[in-house]
């Protein structure tokens, strides 16, 4: 599409006069004032933090007249945004655009400014996602023209797309257009919530279960911003005030979804938080509306010193009157969060007898063909090592002797922006590490492999440029931790472009099975007993570190590569890549 004509990109002050000077001038000013167009309103702090707003309209002056006197009447950020100095309007035009393409440019340029760090506070009110319409070819194209022009015109604001694309905060944002899989669980979801809600339903269980890179995440977010655009009643006056909560287990996502509700000022009070804290917090006697829960195979299932109930899911449900719950049974990680099989198919049987079961069965994350990935399935799945063949869709499957080399190319991957992009080494859970103190023999707990020597995560000091973003940054997205190991409690739930892992003693090739020694893990979480549904007590760490390798395996969205400490299993896996 490189015959698409260049777009027309204008910066001024955010003031009647300056637009007034634009329209007087005669180069391209038709596109900008008597065709559809996408414009931003934005302004720097002292910080180098950003206020900004994404809209599009048919009509730039009119609209720009009502952000100037009759915004201002009605809400604080469009009087700041009239009343300071340093506001500068942008004004984006092109030959192609019709309403439809402006509202999904729009979308995407508010998925773009979410996934920027140093945007702080991102405001618009509507979700504009299209579904097909007549120019939607040209949409990436014309978004990529756009966006180079803006670079130029402010690099802070607009870095490289690359950058943005790697951010965590880009990747959970609910502006993502959404698959035909995921739009049709998008429309089933919202239809059953809110048929219980009006109906005065309760005990409403909604299980979304897809595995690792179906787009549950995604899915998630966008419902989550939907609501919270519903409880202004603007649209759904039967839905104003709806109180709806997001709940995940996990520190670094935590991360992330506060970020993202910061951005888009959702104001309600702890409206996202850990399950614990939701639980302890609410009172059954008076539900509230809705429970988003993330990553619910994270929840726990019996008690712990923190959480002293039973199960935090149906503790959840005797909070809200409804949940839909994120699960995937091959991501339950410790032996407080492990479901038997039989109280699996009980949750599923209870989401299905009230048509609240939601699978997504597509693949996502992994850009590689279906072959590559039941080979990565494999491995945990069947336990077995299939023979490797070459992907058709150039995804770079490795298999490394030498864990230094593997550690070499994760690096050169990593500092290729334009080609590669973010890449990292993570482990299976098999040298020690603890959150407090150090060990005996050195400052950090350390990943020996072969030759290879490197820090478990969240041991280096933070990069000098970063720290003022430190809480913002996920820990892959972090500077330093290109020269630490990631484990599953930093990595889940999370995407790297090329992924390194290191695969642990504790997995081991004999007899032409992949097996888990629980002997070799320093995984405590995962190694334990665990108090059965019966009372018995019994160990369950040969599911629970399959699990955690899958987590590992399924990280990488143009790259794995592999290297394995038991001799027997690197073996069997050179063998197999040597036959490509």
């Amino acid at each position: 599409m490189s015959d698409i004509n260049p777009p027309v990109v204008k910066k001024i002050d955010y003031n009647a006069k300056a637009l007034r000077e634009l329209r007087e001038e005669t180069h391209n000013n038709e596109l900008l004032f008597d065709y559809p167009t996408v414009y931003l309103i934005y302004k720097r702090d002292a910080n180098g933090q950003y206020n900004v707003y994404v809209g599009e309209t048919n009509n730039i002056r009119q609209r720009t007249k009502q952000h100037l006197i009759e915004d201002p009447k009605t809400r604080k950020d469009w009087k700041a945004f009239r009343k300071e100095k340093g506001v500068n309007m942008i004004v984006i035009g092109h030959d192609q655009f019709n309403k439809s393409l402006t509202l999904d440019i729009e979308n995407k340029m508010m998925l773009y400014m979410s996934g920027v760090t140093s945007v702080k506070k991102l405001n618009n009110r509507r979700e504009n996602d299209q579904n097909k319409y007549y120019t939607e070819e040209v949409r990436d194209n014309i978004f990529s023209k756009v966006w180079r022009k803006l670079r130029k015109l402010e690099g802070n604001l607009f870095p490289l797309e690359r950058i943005i694309q790697d951010s965590a905060l880009f990747k959970a944002s609910p502006f993502h257009k959404l698959t035909s899989e995921q739009i049709e669980a998008k429309d089933l979801i919202l239809e059953r919530l809110m048929t219980s809600l009006l109906s005065e339903q309760e005990n409403q269980l909604i299980l979304v279960e897809g595995e690792a890179g179906s787009g549950k995440t995604v899915l998630l977010s966008s419902i989550f911003y939907l609501l919270h655009q519903y409880s202004n009643g603007n649209e759904h006056p039967e839905f104003k005030n709806l109180s709806s909560f997001l709940l995940v287990n996990h520190d670094e996502q935590l991360k992330v979804y506060n970020d993202i509700i910061k951005e888009l000022e959702i104001n309600s009070k702890e409206v996202v938080s850990k399950p614990t804290h939701f639980i302890t917090t609410h009172d059954p006697k008076e539900k509230v509306d809705v429970v988003l829960v993330d990553e619910a195979h994270l929840l726990w299932t019996q008690g712990k010193q923190s959480y002293q109930g039973k199960n935090q899911l149906k503790d959840i449900m005797a909070r809200a009157k409804v949940v839909v719950a994120i699960f995937d049974p091959k991501q339950v990680l410790k032996t407080e969060g492990y479901l038997e099989d039989t109280a699996i198919r009980e949750l599923e049987a209870h989401a299905e007898s009230q048509k609240n079961l939601v699978r997504l069965e597509n693949q996502m994350r992994i850009n590689a063909d279906e072959e590559t990935v039941s080979w990565i399935r494999a491995l945990t799945d069947q336990r077995e090592v299939w023979p490797i063949h070459q992907d058709s869709k150039g995804y770079d499957l490795r298999i490394f002797d030498d864990p230094v080399e593997m550690y070499h190319q994760i690096k050169l991957r990593n500092e290729d922006r334009d080609n590669a992009g973010l890449s990292r080494m993570v482990a299976t859970f098999d040298w020690d590490y603890k959150q407090k103190g150090k060990p005996d023999d050195g400052d950090h707990w350390m990943v020996d492999a072969d030759n290879l020597h490197l820090p478990w995560n969240l041991q280096l000091p933070i990069d000098e440029d970063q720290k003022h973003m430190a809480k913002k940054l996920a820990w892959s997205e972090q500077k330093q931790t290109i020269g630490e190991i990631g484990s599953t409690y930093t990595i889940q739930g999370f995407d790297l472009n090329y992924c390194g892992v290191i695969i642990g003693p504790s997995v081991k090739y004999r007899n032409g099975k992949i097996i888990f020694d629980p002997n070799e893990s320093h995984n405590s979480n995962a190694i334990r007993q665990r108090t059965l549904d019966d009372g018995r007590k019994e160990y369950v760490s040969d599911q629970l570190l399959a699990n955690e390798l899958n987590v590992l395996l399924t990280r990488g969205v143009n790259g794995l590569y592999l290297y394995a400490v038991d001799e027997k299993l690197r073996n069997k896996l050179i063998s197999e890549y040597d036959e490509l």
